[in-house]
Parts: C-alpha cells; structure tokens; sequence
C-alpha cells in the first residue's frame, strides 16, 4: 500500500511537472503568435498599426472608447432620424427609446456591410491569391524574374506569405543563375584544352616542323589531355558527392598516417620546387570515411604546393580538441585578396584566373573538399597569415556514428 501511494505520488509529480511545461510551451506559442500579428499590422501601417504602437494597458481602453464613439454617433443619428419621423408618426417616448436603440445597431451593421463593399476584402484576398498563383506558373515554365507586389495593409494575414514567396523567388531565381553560370563556365573550361589540342594538332600536319616543335606540341597536348580528364574526373566526382546518396562509409582509422602517406606521394611535387615541410601530427584516430577524406588532403596539400614559392615553407598540423579534430594546411605563397576568401567555394571561382589556369586549376578542388567535409558533419575555413601565405583548417569530429550525412 505504502509503494503504491509513493508510486502515484511520482506519477503525478511527473504529471504536474508535464502540464507546467505544456503551459510554459503554449504561453511562448502565444507570444510568438501575437508578436507576429503585431508585426504584421507595424508592416501594413493604417490605424491598426497605430493601435499597435500604443501600450499594451490601453488596447482594451482603446477599443472600448472607439466602440461608445461609433456607437454614439451612430445612436444621435438614429435618434434625430426618429424625432423627424415623429413630427410625421406621433409616438410614444419610451416606444421611440426602444425603437432608437434597435435603430442603431441597424445602421452599425449597415455601416459594416457599406465599408466591407466599399473596400471589398475578399476581392483584393482574390486578386492577390490569383496573382500568386500567375507567379507561380511563370516559375514553372521557368521564369524566376517575378516580383509579387501587394501592399501590407490589404495582405493581412496572407503578407507574410507573400513575403515567403518573394523571397522564394529571389532565391530561386539566384539558384538559376548559378545553374546558367555553372554551365558557361563548364563549356569555358572544356573549349579551352579542346581549342589546344585542335590548333596544335592542326600544326604538327606541317612538313616543315623540326622534331623539337614537333615534340613540344605533342607535350601540349598531353598537358591539355590530362587537364580535360582532371575535370571530367572532377565533375563526375562533384555529382556523385552531390547524389542523394552519395558514398560514405564512415570506420575508424588512423588519421596522422593517412596524412603522413599523403605527403609522401606529393613528395616529387614538394621536392621539386625544393619545399621545407613542417609537419606536426598529433596521434589520432577518427571515425570518417578514409578514401573520401584522402581527396579532401590530396587537394589541400597539391594547392599549398602549387602556390608555394620555390624553396619556401610548407606547413601540415593536425590537434585534437575536446571531441573535434583539426587539420591546417598552410603556404607562404601570394595568399589571397579579402574580398575573394568568401568565394573561393564556388564552383569554377577564381581569384586569380591567369594564375590558376597557368597552373592547371579547374575551380573545383575545393569545391569537392567542402562538400567532403560537409558530408562528415565539419568545417572547412580559409583565412589570410599575417605575413605571408594562406592557411586552410578543416575541423571534424571525432565520431561519425551519431549522425547521417
């Protein structure tokens, strides 16, 4: 008996404390609400914005001292009307009372009916769900250049989804021209070794070619060959990552030896352009997919290299953080501008176009290097050093078994 008391007693302890949190919820759903209608009645302006603008206390103040003006308004009208009848139809006084007061909520609900016609909500409601819907079939046969203008005052509570709308649009419509860019800028690189590899294939048909012209024409084209696999390569890679189920199998691994044999592959790149690594590792191991984070530090550390100066300093350091890990792959190369570092994910961007394409880039390494570490849940970031170069730090965490990319 005892154990059951305590046991009910629990029960309703849990239930007493659910019920207040469901209070606490619907009291912050409330707020929410009323602070979106104010909101919305702020955005259309008119006398309900002004009733808006005054404090809370003096709303229902308010309200009930416009409702006895009209009303009285409205009563003296009914009355002289009466008394005019009454020089006509004599009556009797409290029959005339009676008949004024009926009178007066007549013509306020008259006057409703003639302010509902003379505005005529449910027609701009109309007007504007059909201008909608116009909208939204011109951005079906894809035209995204629309521009839904209503104004707030007759919107009322459909202004904040027209607002949605608006914003929608635009944002479509920016999708689109990324698409359209994305597009001229695959054609670009495509034509480019496509124009080389014709015109010098063109030039070796001559006769009068010594064997070294005919010998560097044919290092141009291999060069042009292999920059246009790079970027079928790239691109096929960039889709699959992009899929909706792109390839992710996350398993533990050591990240400071995958990161040690990276470098030991780019080590004809670094040698050759006599490079001074400086390498720290901390012992880690993390849960991630190894074949796709392989990608991420191939093209990090080809970057570093590629805009490093000859016989300048290369840095690689991995730290772990409380449940995180991060990677820093810097240069003490030219850097980069401040104003292009926000860009520099985009598909194709560019900082410097002479440069990168004198040094084979396509603007989709790191395009596919964040989209990777997106995959596994982290951060990839580029920034600036003080002196001299740019430092690149990917940030994952330890785990990946809590989360789906």
């Amino acid at each position: 008996m005892n154990r059951s008391f305590w046991r009910l007693a629990s029960l309703w302890r849990k239930f007493a404390q659910s019920h207040k949190e469901y209070r606490a919820l619907h009291k912050q759903f409330e707020t929410r609400m009323r602070e979106q209608r104010r909101s919305e009645a702020l955005a259309a302006g008119g006398t309900r914005a002004w009733f808006e603008k005054l404090p809370p206390s003096l709303h229902a103040l308010t309200g009930f001292t416009v409702f006895l003006s009209c009303y009285s308004v409205l009563w003296t009208a009914a009355h002289f009307l009466l008394r005019a009848v009454n020089l006509y139809l004599p009556m009797r006084s409290t029959l005339r009372e009676y008949l004024t007061l009926i009178l007066t909520f007549f013509l306020f609900g008259l006057s409703i009916v003639v302010i509902r016609y003379l505005f005529r909500p449910e027609a701009k409601a109309m007007q504007l769900v059909n201008t909608l819907t116009d909208a939204m079939s011109r951005m079906g046969k894809g035209d995204f250049n629309v521009n839904v203008e209503v104004n707030p005052r007759y919107a009322g509570q459909y202004y904040e989804v027209v607002k949605n709308f608006k914003q929608m649009a635009a944002d479509l419509g920016q999708i689109e021209d990324m698409r359209q860019q994305f597009v001229a800028n695959v054609s670009h690189e495509i034509q480019s070794p496509l124009t080389s590899i014709k015109g010098f294939a063109q030039a070796l048909k001559s006769d009068r070619l010594s064997e070294s012209q005919r010998q560097h024409y044919l290092d141009i084209i291999e060069a042009e060959s292999e920059r246009l696999s790079r970027l079928s390569d790239n691109l096929l890679k960039l889709t699959t990552l992009e899929s909706k189920r792109p390839p992710y199998q996350p398993r533990p691994y050591r990240l400071d030896k995958q990161l040690r044999q990276v470098v030991l592959a780019a080590e004809p790149q670094w040698q050759a352009k006599r490079l001074e690594l400086d390498i720290r590792l901390a012992e880690c191991e993390l849960e991630a997919d190894e074949e796709l984070l392989r990608q991420v530090w191939v093209n990090l550390l080809h970057n570093a290299i590629k805009f490093a100066p000859d016989g300048s300093t290369l840095g690689l350091s991995l730290s772990i953080t409380g449940e995180s890990v991060a990677v820093h792959v810097e240069d003490t190369g030219p850097g980069v501008p401040a104003e292009h570092l926000p860009r520099l994910f985009e598909r194709f961007y560019k900082a410097d176009k002479s440069r990168n394409r004198a040094t084979g880039g396509s603007g989709l390494g790191l395009s596919i290097v964040q989209r990777i570490v997106q995959m596994h849940h982290g951060e990839v970031s580029v920034a600036n050093r003080l002196v001299a170069g740019m430092r690149v730090t990917v940030e994952l965490p330890l785990s990946q078994s809590e989360s789906q990319p």
